[in-house]
């Protein structure tokens, strides 16, 4: 990455302020929600198939998160993803848990190799899952056995580089080190801390970040992708931070949200720790 280039980015989403339509999961909608304002997007959640074309169509950017998949959400992800396709704007795949149940695992792949995805973020059982590598789950969780560590960062970054030449898309496969890459280029980030795994939903609102920095800077999706990953890692840190000895996960979370509201350029391009793999 070039020298402000994380900071850039995140200037641009708070500049253009995108509207991002997010299909998620009713486990963690509104933490999604308030993710993208305190960033500084917009937030428009509908899972109506009747409804989000329209929605779609106004948006600047789209995010498929399957962790609470039914018949009528699946029917809408594959609407709004055709639309968000026709208008070439950019689509965030989640596949929350696949890998877990058939159906998880078909859909994530129908959208997979359906649409023109942008971004698919996940952790590594869920990416392995799609790419029909050997992988297991508990529930939404990755399996400790697919973690990323240190001593398989080159193997993983390889992974995520030949599923990036596959797909087309750009990704990020989340833990305690992320790896972010596509076709040619892979990154690791180490920022973010064990406390994010304590509250539901910071991969989900991840996803929903990934959106709005997709949105605000669609002509660069690994920009995007790395930028996105590193702020909520920051977040995360500076969440940690205010921890005091009577603190817990619910404030955590709290801290989380005025994180992302008082995250600023400089802050991100001095506390991101990316680097090329």
């Amino acid at each position: 990455m070039e020298p402000f280039a994380l900071g850039r980015a995140l200037s641009s989403v708070r500049e253009s302020t995108p509207l991002v339509h997010c299909i998620t999961n009713y486990v963690t909608v509104n933490d999604c929600a308030n993710a993208l304002l305190a960033l500084g997007a917009s937030p428009i959640m509908s899972n109506e198939p009747q409804d989000v074309e329209d929605i779609t169509a106004l948006c600047n950017a789209l995010v498929l998160n399957i962790g609470t998949l039914n018949q009528q959400t699946i029917a809408a992800m594959q609407a709004s993803a055709a639309k968000a396709e026709e208008l070439q704007h950019p689509l965030v795949l989640d596949p929350v848990g696949a890998g877990a149940s058939h159906l998880r695992t078909r859909t994530a792949s129908d959208l997979l190799d359906g649409y023109s995805i942008s971004i698919l973020r996940g952790n590594m059982s869920e990416v392995k899952a799609l790419a029909g590598a050997s992988a297991t789950t508990r529930g939404v969780d990755a399996d400790p056995s697919d973690a990323v560590t240190e001593e398989n960062l080159s193997v993983s970054a390889a992974f995520a580089q030949k599923l990036a030449a596959r797909t087309g898309a750009v990704v990020a496969i989340t833990g305690a080190i992320d790896v972010v890459a596509d076709a040619s280029r892979a990154f690791a980030i180490r920022n973010g801390c064990a406390l994010m795994g304590r509250i539901t939903g910071t991969g989900c609102m991840l996803s929903a970040l990934l959106g709005a920095f997709a949105g605000a800077r669609p002509d660069v999706p690994l920009e995007a992708a790395l930028a996105a990953v590193a702020a909520m890692g920051v977040a995360g840190e500076q969440a940690a931070a205010r921890m005091t000895a009577v603190d817990g996960s619910g404030s955590f979370r709290v801290y989380l949200m005025d994180a992302l509201f008082n995250l600023s350029a400089a802050v991100l391009e001095e506390h991101a720790k990316v680097s090329r793999i």
